[in-house]
Order: C-alpha cells, then sequence, then structure tokens
C-alpha cells in the first residue's frame, strides 16, 4: 500500500517488524507492537532511541508522521513488567482476547476500600441490603401531604375530593415554597424518582467516582495512557435539591450545657461525637430528624483558634456501648466561640454570608465523616448513597449570642473528598482547592456556576435545642 513504512522494533525477546503509515496514530503502533510480539498486556513503553530518553507515548490525537519516522528506522519496546507481559504458554491468542490479559492499574491515594459494602450490584431494588429502621418505616408510608375542604373553591359534601383539596405529593413544589422548604426529604426525592409507569423499575443511584476505573486493558496504565471509558466524569457542582437528615435535636439541654463548660473554663474550641437515634419527622414530608441523647468528647488538643483529634484507645468501648443502648453515632459538633463581652456573656458573630459558613477544611472534615457513615439505600448500585452523618456548629448568631447551625455537605463534595482531590487553603479558611492530575492520580475538572463555590457543597439543617425554641432555625 502507498505511503507505508516498516519499523525494526527491538525487545529483550528480539527483533521484529511492523508495518505502519505516517497517518495513523500513535495508539495504532501500540496495537501493532502488541499484536506481533503476542503480548498478554500493554504493559510496555516505546523509545525512539536507544538510551530511552524519546518516549514514543500512546495517544489517539498524534500521528506518527509527528515523530519523523523512516522506512527502515529501529525503535525499542521495554517491558514494565518483563515477567508478565510476555505471552505465556497454553492459553491461545483467542483466548487473549477474550479477557485473559492482565493490567497494571495505578491506585489513588485517598482510597476508602474499607467502608462498609454489601458487595453486590443493584439494578433497580436491593432486598440485599439492611436499611435503617427509620427508613424502613418511611417506606410504609404514603407520604401525601393532607389538606382540609376549601371553602371557597370547594363544591362538594364532606365526603368528596377535589383538586382544590386533594392530597399533595410530598415531592410538591408549590406547597415547599409555601412552607419555605429549600431542599426535598431524601425520601422524598425518592418517590419522585420512582413515581410514574415504571414506579421506579429502572432507578439505579450512582455514587460519583473520582478516580480511573479500573479493568481498562486497551491502554497503559496512568499516566500513560487513559481513554474515555476509565476515565470519570468532569464534574460540574450544583446545589443539592434533597438532604438525608432534616432536624437535630438535643433531647436533654445538659448535654449542650455540659458541653460548652469547657470553653466557658478555658476560652479553647471543642469537638464532640453526637450519638442518639433517627425517627421520622413529623413537620417535614417524609422527612428525618437526628435525636441526640449524649455527646462524646474524644481526646484532643485544642486551642484558641484550633483542634486536633488525637488517636482514640476507648472508641470501640463506646461505640459497643452505644450499640446496646440502641444508639448509634448521628454526627459531630465543634465549637467556634470568642467572647466580645464578658460581663453581657456576648460572643462575636464571625459566621455570616460575607465571611463564611463553613471553612474548606471543615467541609473536608465533614465529607470524611460522612464517608465513614454512608446511608443504606435499595436503589443504590452499591447499597450506600449520601449519608446521614450531621455536623452542628457552635457559634455566634447576629445577636452575639451562643446559636447552634446544623449542616452535612452534598454527595458531590463527598466524592471529592473520598478520592482525595479536595484541600483547603492556608490563608483563605472559606476557599478550598481542586488538586491537579499528577503521575499518581489523576483528578476529573471541576466546573461551578457561582464565585463561592461552598455553598454548592453545604446544605443547612435546622437544630432544635429543647432548652430554647426560639433558636431554632429556619432553612
Amino acid at each position: 500500500m502507498a505511503g507505508q513504512i516498516v519499523l525494526r522494533v527491538e525487545s529483550p525477546d528480539g527483533t521484529k517488524r511492523v508495518q505502519v503509515s505516517p497517518t495513523e496514530t500513535n495508539y495504532n503502533l501500540f496495537e501493532k507492537v502488541y499484536n506481533v510480539f503476542s503480548l498478554t498486556n500493554y504493559g510496555f513503553t516505546l523509545f525512539s532511541d536507544r538510551h530511552r530518553k524519546n518516549e514514543i507515548k500512546s495517544s489517539r490525537s498524534v500521528y506518527l508522521s509527528s515523530l519523523n519516522l523512516k522506512h527502515g528506522d529501529k525503535i525499542y519496546l521495554c517491558p514494565l513488567d518483563p515477567d508478565n507481559i510476555w505471552a505465556i504458554p497454553g492459553p491461545s491468542n483467542a483466548d487473549s482476547a477474550n479477557g485473559s490479559r492482565s493490567s497494571s492499574v495505578v491506585s489513588t491515594p485517598g482510597s476508602t476500600a474499607s467502608l462498609p459494602s454489601n458487595g453486590k450490584k443493584s439494578s433497580g431494588s436491593t432486598s440485599q441490603v439492611e436499611e435503617d429502621e427509620v427508613d424502613k418505616l418511611l417506606w410504609k408510608l404514603d407520604g401525601k401531604i393532607k389538606r382540609l375542604k376549601d371553602k371557597k373553591y370547594c363544591r362538594h359534601g364532606d365526603n368528596g375530593c377535589c383538586v382544590h383539596c386533594s392530597p399533595l405529593e410530598p415531592y410538591d413544589e408549590e406547597y415547599l415554597k409555601t412552607q419555605n422548604m429549600k431542599h426535598l426529604s431524601f425520601h422524598s426525592y425518592l418517590r419522585k424518582m420512582t413515581a410514574g409507569i415504571a414506579k421506579g423499575k429502572f432507578l439505579l443511584l450512582e455514587n460519583i467516582s473520582c478516580k480511573i476505573k479500573e479493568g481498562c486493558t486497551g491502554h497503559l496504565p496512568w499516566p500513560k495512557g487513559i481513554c474515555s471509558k476509565c476515565q470519570p466524569s468532569a464534574i460540574t457542582l450544583n446545589r443539592q435539591t434533597y438532604r438525608h437528615v432534616d432536624n437535630v435535636m438535643f433531647e436533654n439541654s445538659e448535654l449542650v450545657e455540659r458541653f460548652l463548660n469547657y470553653w466557658r473554663i478555658t476560652g479553647h474550641q471543642r469537638i464532640g461525637f453526637l450519638y442518639g437515634r433517627h425517627e421520622i419527622h413529623p413537620d417535614i414530608p417524609l422527612g428525618i430528624r437526628a435525636v441526640v441523647a449524649a455527646i462524646y468528647e474524644p481526646p484532643q488538643e485544642s486551642s484558641r483558634d484550633h483542634v486536633k483529634l488525637l488517636p482514640d484507645e476507648r472508641q470501640d468501648i463506646v461505640n459497643e456501648l452505644a450499640r446496646c443502648l440502641g444508639l448509634t453515632c448521628v454526627g459531630w459538633i465543634f465549637t467556634d466561640l470568642l467572647t466580645e463581652d464578658m460581663q453581657n456573656g456576648t460572643v462575636k458573630y464571625v459566621r455570616n454570608i460575607k465571611s463564611h459558613f463553613l471553612s474548606a477544611q471543615e467541609c473536608i472534615m465533614a465529607g470524611y465523616f460522612q464517608n465513614l457513615h454512608p446511608n443504606p439505600c435499595r436503589y443504590a448500585s452499591n447499597g450506600y448513597f449520601g449519608s446521614k452523618f450531621v455536623t452542628v456548629c457552635v457559634t455566634g448568631d447576629e445577636k452575639c449570642q451562643v446559636h447552634m447551625e446544623g449542616y452535612s455537605v452534598s454527595n458531590q463534595c463527598m466524592a471529592l473528598v473520598k478520592d482525595d482531590c479536595l484541600v483547603p487553603t492556608k490563608d483563605v479558611p472559606e476557599l478550598g482547592f481542586v488538586r491537579e492530575s499528577s503521575d499518581k492520580q489523576y483528578v476529573p475538572d471541576v466546573y461551578y456556576k457561582k464565585i463561592i463555590i461552598w455553598y454548592l457543597f453545604v446544605i443547612t439543617i435546622p437544630v432544635l435545642h429543647l432548652k430554647c425554641i426560639a433558636h431554632r432555625l429556619l432553612y
């Protein structure tokens, strides 16, 4: 064929010839070298010189004409793993083509393979998943929002029903607007997704992954190669429309008072873990409330401006004791209090729309804890989706009084934290930094439409403190 040239490929197993065209890509050259040497995987690199300084990279967008190779030139094959690259006698080439190849996949830091998982894929319904008790109770409810007979528009009897008084779906947008609810409850979101003729038959909730998919044998492992099949999709930050927990309530006012005593005595900040239970929230359609029964303060070093958690040898004992009492870890709480006037007992109002509600470090910490406590869900591909773990910040409000704010971070933030893509900044606490791709880790592109991206990460949760109901937060 016109335009074809012959290249000699020198390897530890000998020299062979391949016929290529300058109009072909580097990827085609790797394919032909793979076939002519009957290799078992793509764990090799090619160089245009004997000293292995000018590497030929596998790419579908770079053509051989850019390498200035001539008819009869020699290129050099260097195996990454000489013991596993050459064909082993026994299996035929057909067996190799059917999936007998082995591939070397670079593992990325920040892996959370130790998180609980049922290990089975789901297609619409996963009866194997053991959901939380509150989820089982919510599935038994229809979730309809009851409405009384409208005196102005309803023209029927007491036992009748019309469009003006018929029950509303729990995800009705007009009702949510009138009640000033910015987020759906998670079960309302599921009812919305399972509405219609299919009834959720094809619904499958996929967790976001920022890592390269394993098992792709069509190219060299990262950073030598990547393709559209194994490359994670770019992430566009959007406000999450639902939340897994709709309210946090402390069943005993003394819990918070004892927790704040440490700050009152020392002036240092404090962190604690919230132990309690989840129950149905009566004021939110298909909502969930986290009821806190105890605060456990782990070993920590603190000052006026920072808190550092220390290794805790008693954590397993605390968890077992909580399990015996029917409690579980539902969240964490931390203080950010600065005294303004000691005589009047006021504190500074430092967290607001002009500064930040949660710092980048706190968002990353919340995402880390939420990944440790995944939410079991029957429609999730791996059995878990999101998290019911909440974050409570004790800080000053606009009246300079001690005030509690409840938050959780979105599933997008959880994924970026799980795959170690986010780091905080040193000088600007409200801003975070997305890592750049390196030889050891591929980081997908992250796009956002707002100036302050943390608004897209943070989901507000009302907190009810029984000692002062007036401190209950609006959405």
